[in-house]
């Protein structure tokens, strides 16, 4: 059974997606319909942006390719009261359009933004051990991230400032200029996001890089430096 969701843009960022993206969009299509589906491609050369078009997609390009520029971009294009921000890596449960209805449909729901639980597939301890601190910081610091997906009506997205076109750490700066002006609420639902960026080099050493980012951030290291450090190592 799938459910009218009233005046709701969902907006993904994508590039190179071809192999993650359509599982996302099947989620999307199985759970709701009637709700606008915005893909914000970087360039893909992978055909992704053929998926998006043949799920119904609006389709805009945002070349270079940046994930706060895409998401800013997509949220412009976008036309819903409500916009739901995902990564194109991510899955939905099977019951994530009754929920978000019932957030939609909820008397002083627009006077907060929204976020997932964050799991990791495929699971291993630590990342478990992640998901918790996760919810913690999410919880007492108000600082769920993109992977955590957000929901959030158009006037507090406004009023907060929107996407900023920066190369790195656009979830961060976002929610931290969201959280002077709303609450950050918890959905109590799980969003499953692909583990491969822990592949790599671990959780611990993962946590602490990004650690070492926020922290240059906030003396003063430009995020165009900081960006060109990370995607290059």
């Amino acid at each position: 059974m799938t459910l009218a969701i009233p005046s709701l843009s969902v907006v993904i960022p994508c590039l190179n997606e071809s192999e993650r993206l359509p599982l996302l969009l099947a989620d999307l299509q199985l759970g709701s319909h009637d709700h606008e589906l915005v893909i914000a491609d970087g360039g893909s050369i992978d055909g992704s942006p053929v998926i998006a078009r043949l799920s119904g997609a609006h389709v805009i390009t945002v070349e270079p390719a940046g994930r706060g520029r895409q998401l800013a971009a997509g949220a412009r294009r976008a036309s819903g009261r409500w916009l739901l921000f995902l990564h194109a890596d991510s899955r939905l449960p099977k019951t994530w359009a009754e929920r978000i209805r019932s957030i939609l449909l909820a008397p002083q729901a627009a006077a907060s933004a929204w976020y997932f639980d964050l799991h990791i597939h495929p699971g291993t301890p630590m990342r478990h051990l992640l998901a918790q601190a996760v919810a913690l910081r999410s919880r007492w610091l108000q600082r769920p991230y993109g992977d955590q997906g957000l929901l959030i009506h158009q006037t507090l997205y406004e009023s907060c400032g929107g996407f900023a076109p920066v190369p790195l750490m656009e979830d961060l700066d976002l929610v931290e200029r969201l959280s002077a002006v709303g609450t950050l609420r918890p959905l109590r639902l799980p969003l499953t996001t692909d583990g491969r960026r822990w592949d790599r080099c671990g959780v611990l050493q993962r946590s602490l890089q990004n650690f070492k980012l926020k922290r240059r951030w906030k003396q003063g290291v430009a995020l165009e430096t900081l960006a060109r450090e990370y995607y290059a190592s």
